[in-house]
């Protein structure tokens, strides 16, 4: 298996295979692979020729309070773990002064990502989405891909970069991943590991929130307050779950709604501190087309 760390390299080869009309994927990523990113993988695998997978950890996607230094990097294992994947797998991992050649503290040239940060995560991290969408548009100049494939399990990043991909004309078809979970519902994420064996065991209620908001949904709930005291009333059942957000926004536009629109792409999403660890979960859904009949109906 190959492994580039140089931008200019990865350009190189990634001109050779288009040139030879073989298709790229991309899958970005910040390391520590777990299950989650093996999903993506085998997505990519199956969609393309040739796989890049990057491996990054981007500084300007954390706050100042946040675990950049902390984060989990295990490039040799996630090297290990590709290579019992396939063959046709690229491993691309830059430092930082190759993604940021102008030094990441110098008045740099970011992505405006708008309005669609303001809400979920975005409200409480400021400037998170700046650096996410920077940093994969320059993955997308350096890897060339013609495909990225992102987990839907961070959905804010997914409908973010999709609208990035639709504004800025880019030439890449974005393929979103389910999200994989253990056998008892939770999420697989890098920061599982940094979990108690006790607040693993409580961190269950996360992903029984969302889906409890799913079901609602489907039910016929419309109103966004009942939705969020769904969610909430779940993530009580843990006395260390320390809710940050819970909130069903718009599943194109993530903007806020206070009622379901018949028929309605909606996202219900929630974010949980348990101790220093946040958490995060979100499930799209669709409300039922004719539950404004049934309304009007009963109402009749």
């Amino acid at each position: 298996m190959k492994i580039i760390t140089s931008v200019r390299k990865m350009q190189a080869w990634a001109d050779q295979r288009r040139s030879e009309g073989r298709c790229i994927a991309l899958v970005p990523t910040m390391g520590a692979l777990h299950a989650g990113h093996d999903a993506l993988v085998r997505t990519a695998l199956s969609s393309a020729d040739d796989v890049v997978v990057s491996i990054f950890v981007n500084p300007t996607q954390f706050g100042p309070q946040e675990d950049f230094n902390a984060y989990p990097r295990y490039l040799d294992e996630d090297v290990e773990i590709l290579g019992k994947l396939s063959s046709r797998l690229t491993v691309f991992a830059p430092g930082v002064g190759e993604m940021y050649p102008a030094d990441i503290e110098a008045d740099r040239i970011s992505v405006d990502v708008g309005d669609m940060s303001r809400y979920l995560c975005g409200k409480f991290r400021q400037g998170h989405f700046e650096g996410v969408a920077t940093v994969v548009l320059k993955l997308f100049h350096a890897c060339r891909p013609h495909v990225a494939v992102f987990g839907l399990k961070d959905a804010q990043q997914f409908v973010i970069l999709s609208r990035l991909v639709r504004d800025m004309l880019l030439d890449v078809r974005m393929v979103g991943v389910p999200t994989v979970r253990a056998a008892d519902g939770l999420a697989f994420s890098s920061r599982n590991a940094c979990l108690s064996p006790g607040q693993r065991k409580a961190a269950v209620v996360v992903s029984q929130a969302v889906h409890g908001a799913e079901e609602a949904i489907k039910e016929g709930e419309q109103r966004s307050e009942a939705l969020v005291e769904i969610m909430r009333s779940i993530l009580r059942r843990e006395d260390d779950a320390r809710v940050q957000y819970a909130d069903v926004v718009d599943a194109d536009t993530l903007q806020p709604i206070k009622e379901i629109l018949p028929g309605q792409h909606v996202l219900a999403a929630v974010a949980v501190y348990f101790g220093g660890t946040r958490l995060i979960d979100s499930v799209f859904t669709q409300a039922p087309a004719d539950q404004g009949i049934e309304k009007h109906d009963e109402e009749s």
